[in-house]
């Protein structure tokens, strides 16, 4: 696990953006300079922080050294201005702790959500649908723009499968807690006798690929065209707008029918296998890595369970953090943010445990 960076290096970090964004050769290069200025926006507020500890580290030193000294006066005016210097020291530490934490490079990445129903037949796709509604509500309280890639939808009005891409840099790092398995217990409109069913659907967040990211070999790929289909097997549009992509090294195939457009198919299918393909490629990379470091950045096993929907409770049980809140009406009208934020605060605990334990 890495160390904590220290005040020192981001201080320095930040004087050399500084330097940087004022190079000539640095500011004609539009791409780079964008990069060294969110690395900046990222690190000044840290650095700032960390000036304000250097100066209180100063002025704690300093009293100490009247403590040692001959006047008597004086020592009681550092004495008592100490320990004001001492308390107000410990939250900025604290607070600069956390904000030096190893960062997943990840986090600022635009994100790709894909909803699927699982064990429960209509009921699970309707639960999908319903997951649909909770993000996407959830993105609007936001002001974050999304897109539908890919959609199957059910004669219920659920769905199988459904794919969305949020059009925000940093959504990754927000939503990437959405992954795993999301259970419903509730009264199925399909039931008659009344008995609560559990269903569940599963969600995975992806950070976004972009071209760089993933170099896709033309000659790997093998698409196909078709007539897009609705729910019950329908057709739905008279020529062959539908397009399915088989990456034939890995196996993965990707479809979408949602455009008219055979074109805009294509690039949309073409955006999830990217983000598909880096995802395999990243969880190769981390199979060497222990399973508590896989689980502490985000990556760990998907078909764990994750949330518990219990609608004639109100109730909305997270079990990675074993928090319970009776708001599910609201939660479900997109207010995530307690449910995030509170994820966050866990992975920051374990992150700084596991450090403390290196360390």
């Amino acid at each position: 696990m890495s160390s904590l960076l220290s005040i020192e290096e981001v201080r320095e970090r930040n004087e050399e953006l500084t330097t940087l964004m004022s190079d000539p050769a640095v500011m004609a290069d539009n791409k780079r300079f964008r990069m060294l200025a969110k690395e900046q926006s990222d690190i000044a507020p840290i650095a700032k922080l960390a000036n304000e500890i250097e100066e209180l580290r100063k002025s704690i030193s300093e009293d100490e050294e009247i403590l040692n000294g001959e006047d008597e006066e004086l020592k009681g005016l550092a004495e008592e201005e100490l320990k004001e210097l001492k308390d107000n020291l410990k939250p900025l530490e604290e607070e600069i702790r956390e904000l030096l934490l190893p960062k997943d490079p990840d986090d600022s990445k635009k994100a790709i959500i894909e909803i699927r129903a699982g064990t429960g037949g209509d009921e699970a796709a309707i639960f999908a649908a319903d997951l649909y509604r909770m993000y996407t509500k959830y993105l609007e309280r936001k002001g974050l723009k999304f897109e539908l890639l890919s959609v199957s939808p059910t004669n219920m009005g659920g769905y199988k499968e459904i794919i969305i891409s949020v059009e925000a840099e940093g959504s990754y790092g927000d939503l990437k807690f959405e992954s795993g398995v999301h259970r419903v217990q509730r009264v199925p409109v399909t039931e008659t006798s009344g008995r609560v069913h559990t269903s569940a659907a599963s969600v995975a967040v992806l950070p976004e690929a972009e071209e760089v990211d993933v170099n896709i070999n033309p000659g790997d790929l093998k698409i196909d065209v078709y007539r897009s289909t609705g729910p019950g097997g329908q057709s739905v549009n008279t020529t062959d707008s539908a397009v399915r992509i088989t990456h034939l090294p890995t196996g993965l195939v990707v479809s979408c029918q949602d455009e008219k457009s055979q074109h805009k198919n294509k690039a949309k299918a073409l955006k999830v296998l990217r983000t598909r393909l880096m995802e395999v490629m990243k969880e190769e990379q981390q199979s060497e890595i222990a399973a508590e470091r896989k689980l502490m950045i985000g990556s760990g096993d998907r078909s764990a369970k994750v949330r518990t929907y219990n609608f004639p409770q109100n109730r909305c049980t997270d079990h990675r953090i074993n928090l319970t809140l009776y708001a599910l009406d609201a939660i479900m009208d997109g207010d995530l943010d307690e449910l995030i934020e509170a994820n966050k605060r866990e992975l920051r605990a374990k992150l700084l445990k596991e450090i403390d334990k290196t360390e």
